[in-house]
């Protein structure tokens, strides 16, 4: 997706979120921790590897634009996505990526707990909006496994992508126990 400000970027975040917490608010725990055939995870193991993921990229962004206040760096309004960034969130979509260690599951947390974590990432998160909109958050860059390095921008629209392809997941998941 292509981003023309921070808003729509947070507004396609939080548009991501609301679907996730609709899929899975109200599941079960037989259903939460089933693993049907063919799977790695659980439910509950995907939606507690998405808090991890968000929890890092918040720190990676937070990181980011500190440096880049501290460098002076302005913000001149636009949000820039690089064609790299874009072409391998299209190849992303249509393969299976396997999670590196530091982001894999413990399973030992349940559904709530791993919603109960997004939400304060939410408000970390959000309290870090008129810093994106204040320094540049383009040029500063930090290493993704796939993505290769990414700006705060890019890792903020990445933490709504990847939370809508593990809602998709979680729906194939589902649709296996059912």
């Amino acid at each position: 997706m292509k981003y023309e400000t921070i808003d729509e970027i947070y507004a396609g975040n939080e548009k991501a979120r609301v679907r996730l917490k609709e899929v899975v608010a109200t599941l079960p725990d037989e259903t939460a921790t089933a693993l049907p055939e063919g799977e790695k995870w659980t439910v509950a193991q995907i939606v507690e590897h998405i808090s991890m993921v968000d929890e890092g990229a918040m720190r990676i962004c937070a990181r980011l634009l500190r440096k880049a206040q501290e460098a002076g760096q302005a913000h001149d309004g636009k949000v820039v996505i690089s064609d790299n960034f874009m072409q391998k969130g299209a190849e992303i979509a249509a393969i299976k990526i396997q999670a590196p260690d530091i982001v894999q599951p413990t399973g030992t947390k349940s559904i709530a707990d791993s919603l109960a974590k997004l939400d304060e990432i939410s408000v970390k998160l959000e309290s870090m909006r008129d810093l994106f909109k204040s320094v540049d958050g383009t040029e500063l860059k930090f290493p993704h496994p796939f993505f290769g390095d990414i700006s705060a921008h890019e890792w903020l629209t990445l933490k709504g992508g990847h939370e809508r392809r593990h809602t998709k997941q979680i729906e194939n998941v589902l649709a296996k126990i059912k």
